[in-house]
């Protein structure tokens, strides 16, 4: 049996390295771990971390989301 490899975007950062990593204060990425704009998980010593990949879901914009009919003028 195979075993796929981890993605990188997948790796698990602490809460001071996730939040360097998009240019917010730790109390804000815990302000909105409260409010449920990300998740994060929990270890063992009860320590968060995050999804390297949720974090950079923050900043980068959804295209889905994106005003197809040019925006306001």
């Amino acid at each position: 049996m195979q075993t796929k490899p981890a993605s990188h975007d997948d790796d698990l950062i602490r809460v001071s390295d996730a939040a360097a990593l998009i240019g917010i204060s730790v109390d804000t990425l815990k302000r909105w771990t409260a409010a449920g704009r990300v998740s994060a998980v929990r270890t063992p010593t009860n320590h968060r971390r995050y999804r390297r990949s949720d974090i950079l879901a923050l900043v980068t914009p959804d295209p889905a989301l994106a005003d197809t009919a040019g925006g306001a003028r």
